[in-house]
């Protein structure tokens, strides 16, 4: 995303003047660094990203899964493993210096910058992941479309690669016990909301269900990345004449998030081209079917046993987010087989998405590269 307020600057020239603000702090980071070192056996980091003092949310959540399956130590370590939506400070300079010591490095590869999104900024996000996947020893792609999309945008690659789908801790995310079903249809609109018209074609699409007779509300959770974000949403929900069925949640935690997906029917992910979304994962472990766009890594993850994705055309160029009565059909066509959609969710996050089955792959991959 573009810094707020600063659009006007080329995208080059503030990642100069950044890099000019930020070398003291690189300078120190390269210094501390230099005690690293390679360790005996399989022990594994993550370049402090779990350790920053970030919220652990997004791409740096499926690390939580190898730290608490493998031994992970930051200062003595044989692999360094890197995420590309959540990377360590100064990534290239902690690469150089684990190829140096003989330290191996997993990428694990999510979405690219495309022009539809990104603009003509593309390349400020292509730049450092085409670099740092060329240093890594193996490449995880979340997605084959992830794998297609860096195959477009960052060009081939030489290294060793798999698709391992995201995880979700299935014993933890989980439908709620001896649920009561609420009279109302519960809808969940969740997740970071880079743009305006996925929130505003799921509230039209919730005016639309309700003009049609369908009891239903929704929660819209997560931040808002468009300009004036929240005083624009209100104005939506206040000209639809939806004040007393939608709720906001601006921010929610792991913490936060099973309790909260317990308590609604369906999630609406209208995103388009979303390489790899967790959101759906830990929403269908909790049983509840998805409705939203077949695009992106989507038709991968959800079949039509378990939601419906609207169709659409793949382009480059211009997003094309589902409009408000499509996701409004497809809302009533989930509603009509909630329960046996529900089920399948469940047992499809359980079969395709659980965390062991993921750590296991890694294991093999960990030691195929030390070998």
């Amino acid at each position: 995303m573009k810094a707020q307020g600063f659009e006007f600057i080329p995208w080059k020239l503030r990642q100069a003047v950044l890099s000019c603000i930020r070398a003291p702090r690189r300078h120190a980071l390269f210094k501390h660094r230099k005690g690293i070192r390679q360790s005996d056996g399989l022990t594994l980091a993550f370049g402090g990203v779990l350790d920053d003092g970030r919220p652990v949310h997004g791409g740096a959540v499926k690390l939580l899964g190898l730290r608490d399956a493998l031994p992970c130590n930051e200062e003595s370590f044989s692999i360094l493993y890197a995420v590309s939506s959540s990377q360590p400070e100064c990534a290239e300079d902690l690469f150089g210096l684990c190829r140096q010591r003989g330290i191996k490095i997993v990428w694990n590869q999510n979405g690219v910058g495309y022009p539809a999104w990104a603009g003509r900024e593309s390349e400020r996000f292509n730049g450092p992941m085409r670099r740092l996947r060329a240093m890594a020893d193996y490449v995880v792609y979340q997605s084959r479309f992830c794998e297609e999309s860096a195959l477009r945008f960052l060009g081939p690659s030489n290294q060793p690669s798999e698709i391992l789908f995201n995880p979700v801790d299935t014993t933890r995310f989980a439908p709620a016990p001896n649920r009561i079903q609420s009279a109302s249809l519960r809808l969940l609109c969740a997740g970071t909301h880079g743009t305006r018209d996925r929130v505003a074609n799921a509230l039209e699409a919730l005016a639309v269900l309700r003009k049609s007779g369908l009891d239903a509300d929704m929660t819209v959770a997560g931040s808002f990345q468009w300009k004036q974000g929240e005083k624009d949403f209100e104005e939506m929900v206040a000209a639809l004449g939806l004040l007393k069925c939608v709720c906001r949640r601006p921010r929610f935690s792991q913490a936060d998030a099973v309790a909260m997906y317990q308590d609604h029917d369906i999630l609406i992910h209208p995103k388009y081209m979303d390489p790899c979304p967790t959101v759906v994962l830990e929403a269908m472990a909790c049983g509840l079917p998805v409705v939203g766009s077949a695009s992106g890594g989507m038709p991968e993850l959800v079949d039509d046993s378990c939601g419906i994705l609207v169709p659409g055309p793949i382009d480059w160029e211009t997003l094309h987010t589902p409009s408000s009565h499509d996701l409004a059909n497809a809302v009533i066509r989930v509603s009509e087989n909630l329960e046996s959609m529900s089920s399948a969710a469940r047992r499809i996050a359980i079969e395709r998405f659980s965390v062991p089955a993921w750590v296991e792959a890694h294991r093999k991959i960990f030691v195929s590269i030390s070998e």
